[in-house]
Parts: structure tokens; sequence; C-alpha cells
């Protein structure tokens, strides 16, 4: 969920002010803001990734990663979902029409049996086209009920949302949800992007990883691009787009829009 994000702060720094979470909900100091994604072929802007930003008054900027894992400690994570993508929604309606939104969704929100209809409520009544829309998750929300999970992910499929295996590579990798899952996109985690323009092991992993994607039929998103050389590699091993400071870093709603808009 933080895709290259740079605000992440240790936990135990900031326990203290754990609590204060709840308030800012209530008083607007969680934003909304959007990593840009670009096409590979052209460098197009095609889209955000919608991201949590926590505007504290003593600690400063808080990324997503932190936030959520400090919302998650005040079963407040689900709460801070809901306010976090219904922004981004309502944001999103403003976007031109050629432009897509990502948004994450949490394991405790997969597993509930009513998950896909209330979603899908929520996106009719932001007037946002389904199609539009990618959903991203990542592999701890399939850890519970791998089977119940792929039954959500297919009702909102079945209306059009694409669905995003998030931070792949960063985990177990069980290559059996790329088989269980109606998935259309991997997202490559930072972490296999690194290194690829100065390790052959990295590439050789990169080039194995589009490759079988490319057999899938799935589309490749590479995340934690920040050196131009990075972006040329993952353009020739045959990925679709990819985020990242190379290009630009996460933005709050208007900066996006004049981006879209340039």
């Amino acid at each position: 969920m933080a895709s290259g994000d740079h605000l992440e702060l240790d936990l135990a720094r900031i326990s203290a002010h754990a609590p204060d979470l709840i308030r800012a909900t209530a008083q607007d100091e969680i934003e909304t803001v959007y990593q840009p994604q670009f096409a590979l072929e052209n460098d197009e802007l095609i889209g955000g990734e919608a991201l949590a930003r926590w505007q504290h008054p003593a600690l400063g900027t808080i990324g997503a990663q932190t936030t959520f894992a400090i919302a998650e400690d005040q079963n407040a994570a689900a709460r801070l979902s809901v306010k976090v993508v219904d922004a981004a929604l309502a944001q999103f309606a403003r976007w031109p029409e050629h432009l897509r939104l990502s948004v994450n969704l949490l394991p405790q929100e997969i597993s509930a049996s009513d998950f896909a209809m209330r979603f899908l409520a929520r996106v009719r009544e932001s007037r946002v086209d389904p199609e539009r829309l990618t959903v991203e998750i990542t592999e701890d929300v399939l850890l519970g009920d791998l089977h119940r999970a792929a039954r959500t992910l297919a009702s909102l499929r079945d209306a059009g949302i694409a669905i995003a295996l998030d931070d792949f590579g960063a985990g177990f990798c069980n290559f059996g949800y790329l088989k269980v899952l109606p998935l259309d996109y991997l997202k490559l985690d930072r972490s296999m992007v690194e290194g690829i323009d100065t390790d052959h092991r990295d590439l050789a992993i990169l080039r194995g990883i589009a490759t079988m994607a490319d057999a899938l039929g799935l589309d490749v998103i590479a995340e934690g691009v920040e050196r131009e050389a990075q972006r040329a590699i993952v353009a020739a091993e045959g990925c679709k787009a990819y985020q990242g400071f190379l290009r630009a870093a996460p933005m709050d709603a208007t900066s996006f829009r004049q981006l879209a808009l340039a």
C-alpha cells in the first residue's frame, strides 16, 4: 500500500500518539493523495493509486503504511479505509475520462461476506464507471480464506473492476494465488525493481516474472521506479506501466488533477 512511500516512520516512535488517529480521522487530518502511474509505451499519465497521508500536528506527514498499522492497533483500519477510498471516488469523478483510479482493500474488508455488494453500492453512489477502477490487494488479504476472497474479487470483476495483486515479490509469493484469483495485473514490489540495473540476478528474476505474467495474460506494473535505467529495463521486459519518484511522488488531489490536465 505504501508504493514507493518515503514517509514511513518507526512505529515505536509514534506509539504514544496512536490515540490521535481517531481524532485525526474525524478532523480531516487524514488526506487522500495519489501516486501517479505512467504507461511505459509512451510515458503518458494513465492513472493514480489512492494513498493515505496523516498530517500529524507534532510528527508531520506520516505515510500510508504506518498510518494503517496504527489504525489496525486502534481497531480503526476498516473505518479509515472507507474514508480514504470514498474520498478518492469523489475526487476521481473530476478526473479526465481516460484515467484510471487504483484503491487498496484490507483483509478484513475482503473477508466480509457482503463486502462486494456494499463496495459496488459505494461505487454507484459516486457515479464512477467501475471499468475505470482497479482494486489492489496484498497477500495478507488472502491468508484467511482464499476461496472466499476469490469469490468476492470475482463479483467486483464481473462488475467491470480490474484486480491487481500488489507488492508482488515482497512476501511469500504463493504462485497458487495466480491460478485461483481473478487477476488482471501484477504490481511488482519496489524490492523487485531496486537492483535490476546493477545485479544480473535481480534482472533475471524480473524477466522470469514478466514472462510468467505474459503467459497468464496479466499486465505488469512496476513500483518504486526511481532511475531512468530501471524504467528502460522494465519497459524492455514487457511491463505495461510504472510508478515511482522518477516521474512523480504522491501528490494531493489538486496537484494530481493539474498534472492530468497539463
